[in-house]
């Protein structure tokens, strides 16, 4: 009961984890229809949780839920046939304004009061990742749109879905490791709005630690 307690109290927290356990497990998981049902189903379940955290925000869960449901269903449908290309863009609808929302509604969470609990400090690391997810599904669309938007070092055209997410991960954390890259100009402006997105996320997050441990210093 106290182990359920506990996960209840920090949503966050289990979205953090259940995002890095996919992560993890994609690698070993993308190689079959079977494996990839089993990663749409950890994906949908990260979608879940997402809205699950939510509800524990100032912001309107309603519109998580709205967005979500879809979300969830293309989960499925694009881990079945990861190779249709309207199901890929549909599936990225969804998905992307979800997790920018997710991540929105998390920094409200982090902003609503002068206190910083346990759960808003996962939030921070959690948002950080939502959004990563947001702009690989960005990604996605753009190689649908826009074919070959993105190479490999090793010459190959459209990228897979995780390839777009390490991409994104190291765009937004400015590690910029260069192994994929963006050779068409609308994928690079897209690439560019992440770039700020994750400069602009630290500056937020260090200004506001800063802000709430001054005003603490300041109430002694």
């Amino acid at each position: 009961m106290s182990r359920m307690r506990t996960l209840r109290e920090h949503p966050s927290a289990v979205l953090l984890v259940m995002q890095l356990v996919a992560v993890l497990s994609y690698p070993f998981l993308d190689g079959s229809v079977a494996g990839r049902a089993v990663v749409g189903v950890v994906q949908m379940s990260v979608v879940f949780l997402a809205a699950w955290a939510v509800r524990r925000t100032p912001a309107l869960s309603w519109v998580a839920v709205l967005l979500g449901g879809p979300a969830m269903v293309f989960t499925i449908f694009e881990a079945l046939q990861p190779s249709t290309e309207w199901v890929v863009l549909v599936s990225a609808v969804f998905h992307v304004p979800f997790y920018f929302y997710v991540s929105y509604a998390m920094i409200r969470y982090l902003f609503h009061d002068d206190k910083v609990t346990r759960d808003e400090l996962f939030a921070t690391g959690a948002a950080f990742t939502v959004v990563a997810w947001g702009f690989a599904y960005v990604y996605a669309a753009a190689q649908v749109v826009w074919p070959e938007s993105f190479v490999g070092i090793d010459g190959t055209g459209d990228q897979g879905w995780f390839k777009l997410l390490y991409l994104s991960f190291t765009t937004l954390t400015s590690v910029g490791l260069s192994d994929i890259v963006p050779v068409q100009d609308n994928a690079r402006s897209l690439v560019m709005v992440e770039q700020v997105a994750g400069v602009f996320y630290v500056a937020l997050v260090v200004a506001r630690l800063v802000g709430l441990n001054a005003i603490r210093h300041s109430r002694r």
